[in-house]
């Protein structure tokens, strides 16, 4: 069945290191990623007289910083910052943040259980981290070859970030953030991250969705090594519920991708996409089969090892659902690998 486009009211981003205003008080930055997705989209929102509040810093590096210094020096001059909020802890929306909140003289606002995550994270440095995620992926399937190349990333979150703040101002669902003298409400997201916060300003008909919402892709909803028993699909797709309940006009403020009207459209395809991988991961579970082999059949396309990594998350995100809704069952095979099968 073909689906109607979206809306997207703006043909292109902004240039690196300029803005893009998309809304009154409500400004676009685009910054670069050195990967297969290729930018992210950070939010300058006007906060009382000559104030800015920005949402979402981008990856920890060099390239960054100049960007950042760049529209501080440009289109962003004379105006005061007076926040960071985070949507969540991943490393190109919460990599910068200890770099800009020291350079802006401002405090970081996340979510408390995003803070954390990304604080322990950039901390870790000990040899049973690595030890997990060399167990954690062996029982999926890995090779010896892939093994070793899991031993030899290491914390690949430490090497994107420069440094999470040792404080936070906490956010939760359902509190509400004065900004410019309008209400912005927090509404958890799930799936994706461990409390990820989307912002909706009833005023403006705005929804800055972070990643729980793209117009063309899905986001990663993976299950990884700190949490390997996990099951984030039903929170992805109770964070979707959610989200629907707002109005079907509402401008909707991607972390990737452009800026669209579609919300509920686009509520309905990513909950059908979820639901056909649900179909295919029980049709390849009709003989047990590993992780691995199953990631096969949902991923046809070459990975390079930082996709393999989203692709085992994913897969096994779908696999732990199948579970929960006892569909599918999990066994232990002599050589420690598991392996999954149909229920009945």
């Amino acid at each position: 069945m073909s689906r109607s486009p979206l809306d997207h009211p703006f043909a292109a981003p902004p240039e690196a290191g300029d803005v893009l205003a998309v809304a009154p008080g409500i400004r676009w930055i685009r910054m670069p990623l050195p990967f297969a997705l290729d930018h992210i989209n950070l939010w300058a929102l006007d906060d009382g007289e000559g104030g800015v509040a920005l949402v979402d810093s981008g990856l920890g590096n060099d390239e960054t910083k100049v960007l950042w210094e760049r529209l501080l020096a440009g289109p962003l001059a004379g105006r005061k910052a007076t926040r960071l909020i985070a949507t969540h802890f991943h490393p190109d929306h919460m990599g910068l943040s200890g770099w800009l909140c020291e350079r802006l003289g401002i405090e970081l606002t996340a979510s408390v259980r995003e803070w954390l995550f990304g604080r322990m994270l950039w901390l870790e440095d000990s040899e049973e981290f690595t030890a997990n995620q060399v167990a954690y992926y062996r029982r999926i399937g890995f090779d010896a070859e892939q093994l070793e190349g899991v031993r030899a990333r290491g914390n690949t979150y430490r090497a994107r970030i420069g440094v999470i703040p040792v404080r936070v101002v906490g956010i939760r669902h359902g509190d509400d953030i004065t900004i410019g003298g309008r209400s912005w409400r927090v509404i958890e997201g799930g799936g994706h991250s461990p409390e990820h916060a989307c912002l909706y300003c009833a005023e403006a008909g705005v929804l800055i969705s972070g990643d729980q919402i793209l117009p063309r892709i899905s986001p990663i909803v993976g299950v990884w090594p700190q949490q390997p028993e996990a099951e984030p699909l039903s929170l992805f797709l109770d964070a979707l519920t959610r989200l629907r309940e707002l109005p079907a006009d509402t401008l909707v403020l991607p972390s990737h991708g452009l800026p669209f009207r579609g919300l509920h459209q686009r509520v309905d395809e990513l909950i059908a996409h979820h639901h056909e991988r649900l179909e295919r991961t029980l049709t390849a579970c009709a003989e047990p089969a590993t992780a691995l082999q199953v990631l096969r059949v949902l991923f046809k396309r070459e990975l390079d090892a930082h996709q393999m990594g989203f692709a085992t998350g994913e897969t096994l995100a779908h696999l732990h659902y199948l579970m929960k809704t006892g569909q599918v069952a999990r066994d232990a095979g002599t050589d420690g690998v598991w392996r999954f099968r149909v229920v009945g």
